[in-house]
C-alpha cells in the first residue's frame, strides 16, 4: 500500500511533463500506457484517493485529446472508484461513459463494461426493469462474441448478473440460458473461485422457484456438494445449506429441511449479531426465522414454529421498515397455516384476509413501479434508435471503403474453412475409433456380467429348496420374501453400465443376511464403509464384489464349528475403491470346486477390462487359517 503512492506522486509529474509534447499520436500512445499501468493498480483505503486525483488528471488530458475510447476508459474507472465509496457521483461518469461510447461502432469491450456498470446503479436504486435492460445488454455482447478482450471474472459476472436479473424479472427461460453459458467460463476459473459456487446457487435457486424436476435439482446439488468437499474454506456454507433445504423441500423431505434450515440459520444468527444493521441483513434474519416456522408447520410441530414465528416476530417489531413486503405476506401466510394447524381457524381466516389486503396493494405498487420503469426503458430505447440510425448513416459511407476488404476477407475464411474441415474430419475419426474400443468393452462387460446372473439365482434357490425340502416352511417364505427384495435390487443394477455405491452396498448387505439364514447364523459378517464419503456420489460397476463374498462364505468358513467371521472393508483413495475381504477359513483344506473356479474366472476377467488402475489380490491371513483377498476398483464420481 505504502509503496504506490510515491508512484502515483511522480506519475502525476509524468503527466504534466508529457503535456507539453506537440505530437497528437505520441501524447494518445502515452495516456493509454498510463491507462493501462493505473489499471494494475489495486484500489484500497490507503490509495483511493490519490487514485481519484490521477485519474481527474487523466480525463482532464483526454477530453483535450478528444480520444473517444480513452476517455470512456477513463469516466468508466471514475465511475468505479466513486461506486466503491458509496457515492452518487459513479452514475454520473457512467453514464457520461455510456454517452461518449454508444455511438460508436465495435468497442465490445467498453460497452459491455459500461452496460454492466448501469445496471449495478439501476440494481442499486431497486429499479428491476432498467437494471435487467443493461445486464441483459452486457450478457448479450459475452454470447455473441466469444473473442470480446474480457476477462473471465468480467464474462462471468456479466453473464451472472444478467441471470439473477433475469430471475427476479420471472424471466426463467433467459436466466437459464445465461447460467447455461456461465457454466463452462466458471469451470475455467482457478478452485476456491466464488464465481464456482454462484452459479451453481443460482441454477438451484432457479430451479426452485421454477418447479425443475428433483433429478434435474440433484444433479447440480451434487456439484455443489463436490465443489464444497474439495475446497471448503473458500465458499460460503450458506448458500451450501440453503441449496440443500430447497432440494429437500421438492422432495418433501421436512425432516431434512427442517435440519438444513437450522444450520443455515445459525450462520445467519452470527452474521446478524455482528453485521451492520440494513435492509439486506434484516430481512435474511426474517425470512430464515420464517422458513424454519413454516417447515415446523408442516411437520407438524406447533411449539418449534411458536419459537421461529417469536423470533421473527421480534425482528419485525424491532425493524418494521426495513422488512420487504413479499416477506412479510409470506410471515402472515404462515401464520395463518400455523393457527389452521392448531385449530384456529377464525384467526387463520382473519390472517389470511389480511395477506389478500397486502397483496394486493403491494402488487398494485409493483404494477406502478414497472409502468413507470418501462416508460423509462422505452425514452432510453428512443434514444438508442437514434443513435443507431446515425451510425447507420455513417455506415453507408463505409461501405464503398468495406468492399475491398471483403474478398480478401473471403479468401482468408476459405482457406481456414479448407484447413478446419480436414483438421475436423482428422479428428472425428480419431473420435470414432476411441469410442468403437470403449463400446467394445462395454459389451464384454455385459457378457461377462450376463454369465455371472445365472450362477447367482441358482445358488439362492437351491437354498430354498433345501429349505422345502427339509418342510421348514415359515423360513422357506421368510427367505424367499427376502430373495424377491434382492434379486429385483440385483435386476436393476444389473442393467447399469455403473450404479452408486451406496446401493451396491445394500445389495451385499441383503445377499448376506441371506446366506447367514441360508446356514442358519454359522458365521457373522462385518461391513466396514467410509462414513465421511457421499456414496451415492460414487460409482462402480454393479455385482462386482458380490462373487468373492460369495466365495468367502461358501469356501471361507467352517459351518461346522459356527465361529466363522467375516469381514468387509472398504476404502476410497481418490479415484480407487480399495475393498478388502477377510474370512476365518476352514479346519481342512478343501479343493475349489469348478463352480467357483468359473465364477472367479468371470470377475478376473471383468477386473483386466476395467483398465491398469483395476487389480485383485489374494493371500492369507495372520493366522495362515483364513484367506485374505483385496480388489481396487476404479470409480468415477456422478
Amino acid at each position: 500500500m505504502r509503496h504506490s503512492l510515491p508512484y502515483l506522486i511522480v506519475l502525476c509529474f509524468f503527466f504534466q511533463g508529457c503535456q507539453n509534447k506537440p505530437n497528437e499520436e505520441v501524447a494518445k500512445s502515452t495516456l493509454a500506457t498510463q491507462i493501462k499501468e493505473l489499471n494494475d493498480i489495486q484500489p484500497n483505503r490507503d490509495n483511493m484517493d490519490s487514485l481519484m486525483a490521477v485519474w481527474h488528471a487523466l480525463d482532464d488530458r483526454a477530453v483535450k485529446g478528444k480520444d473517444t475510447v480513452q476517455s470512456t476508459d477513463i469516466k468508466y474507472n471514475l465511475a468505479r472508484l466513486y461506486a466503491m465509496k458509496k457515492s452518487d457521483s459513479s452514475q454520473y461518469y457512467v453514464e457520461q461513459a455510456l454517452e461518449l461510447i454508444e455511438p460508436t461502432s465495435g468497442n465490445l469491450k467498453q460497452k459491455a463494461l459500461i452496460y454492466n456498470g448501469m445496471g449495478n446503479i439501476w440494481a442499486e436504486k431497486a429499479k428491476e426493469h432498467q437494471a435487467g435492460y443493461y445486464y441483459n445488454k452486457a450478457a448479450s455482447i459475452v454470447l455473441s462474441d466469444t473473442a470480446v478482450p474480457l476477462s473471465l471474472d468480467a464474462k462471468g459476472i456479466m453473464l451472472l448478473s444478467a441471470a439473477q436479473s433475469n430471475r427476479n424479472l420471472f424471466q426463467y427461460d433467459l436466466a437459464r440460458k445465461m447460467h447455461e453459458a456461465a457454466m463452462p467460463i466458471t469451470d475455467s476459473l482457478p478452485a476456491g473461485h466464488l464465481y464456482k459456487q454462484r452459479v451453481l446457487v443460482q441454477s438451484i435457486q432457479l430451479m426452485a422457484l421454477d418447479n425443475t424436476p428433483a433429478d434435474t435439482m440433484k444433479i447440480y446439488l451434487d456439484k455443489l456438494d463436490k465443489l464444497h468437499h474439495e475446497n471448503q474454506m473458500s465458499y460460503d456454507i450458506s448458500f451450501y445449506y440453503e441449496c440443500k433445504a430447497k432440494y429437500f423441500d421438492r422432495i418433501k423431505q421436512f425432516d431434512s429441511l427442517y435440519y438444513y434450515q437450522a444450520k443455515k440459520n445459525q450462520i445467519d444468527e452470527q452474521r446478524f449479531e455482528f453485521s451492520a444493521i440494513n435492509s439486506a441483513s434484516v430481512n435474511t434474519m426474517f425470512i430464515s426465522y420464517v422458513n424454519m416456522a413454516a417447515t415446523a408447520v408442516s411437520l407438524k410441530q406447533p411449539a418449534q414454529a411458536w419459537e421461529a414465528f417469536k423470533k421473527a416476530g421480534q425482528i419485525m417489531k424491532e425493524y418494521e421498515d426495513l422488512i420487504d413486503t413479499n416477506n412479510l405476506i409470506l410471515y402472515q401466510r404462515n401464520l395463518a397455516s400455523l393457527y389452521q394447524l392448531q385449530g384456529n381457524s377464525e384467526l387463520a381466516f382473519t390472517l389470511m384476509n389480511g395477506v389478500y389486503k397486502l397483496q394486493r396493494d403491494f402488487y398494485q405498487s409493483k404494477n406502478n413501479q414497472a409502468i413507470a420503469e418501462m416508460n423509462a426503458l422505452y425514452q432510453i430505447q428512443a434514444k438508442e434508435r437514434s443513435i443507431r440510425a446515425l451510425n447507420d448513416d455513417i455506415a453507408i459511407n463505409k461501405l464503398q471503403l468495406q468492399k475491398n476488404k471483403l474478398l480478401l476477407t473471403i479468401t482468408i475464411l476459405t482457406v481456414v474453412l479448407l484447413i478446419g474441415g480436414m483438421f475436423f474430419l482428422y479428428y472425428f475419426f480419431q473420435q470414432r475409433k476411441v469410442r468403437q474400443e470403449k463400446e467394445k468393452i462395454l459389451l464384454q462387460q455385459q457378457l461377462l456380467r450376463t454369465q455371472m446372473e445365472p450362477h447367482f439365482i441358482f445358488n439362492t434357490l437351491a437354498a430354498v429348496q433345501s429349505f422345502v425340502r427339509l418342510d421348514r416352511k415359515e423360513i422357506a417364505i421368510k427367505y424367499l420374501n427376502r430373495f424377491s427384495r434382492l434379486l429385483r435390487s440385483s435386476l436393476e443394477l444389473s442393467r447399469e453400465k455403473e450404479v452408486p455405491l451406496d446401493e451396491e452396498i445394500e445389495a451385499l448387505e441383503n445377499y448376506m443376511s441371506l446366506q447367514q439364514m441360508r446356514f442358519e447364523d454359522a458365521f457373522v459378517y462385518e461391513l466396514n464403509i467410509p462414513d465421511e464419503q457421499d456414496l451415492g456420489a460414487i460409482m462402480i460397476p454393479p455385482m462386482l464384489i458380490q462373487p468373492y463374498v460369495e466365495n468367502a462364505v461358501l469356501h471361507g468358513v467352517d459351518f461346522n464349528d459356527r465361529t466363522g467371521r467375516i469381514v468387509i472393508d472398504m476404502e476410497i483413495h481418490k479415484d480407487v475403491l480399495e475393498v478388502t475381504i477377510t474370512d476365518t477359513g476352514k479346519q481342512q483344506e478343501h479343493k475349489v470346486n469348478a463352480h467357483r473356479s468359473l465364477s472367479g474366472a468371470i470377475s478376473q476377467e471383468r477386473i483386466m477390462l476395467l483398465g491398469k488402475k483395476a487389480k485383485v489380490t489374494s493371500g492369507t491371513t495372520e493366522g495362515g487359517r483364513g484367506t485374505k483377498i483385496v480388489l481396487l476398483i476404479p470409480v468415477v464420481y456422478a
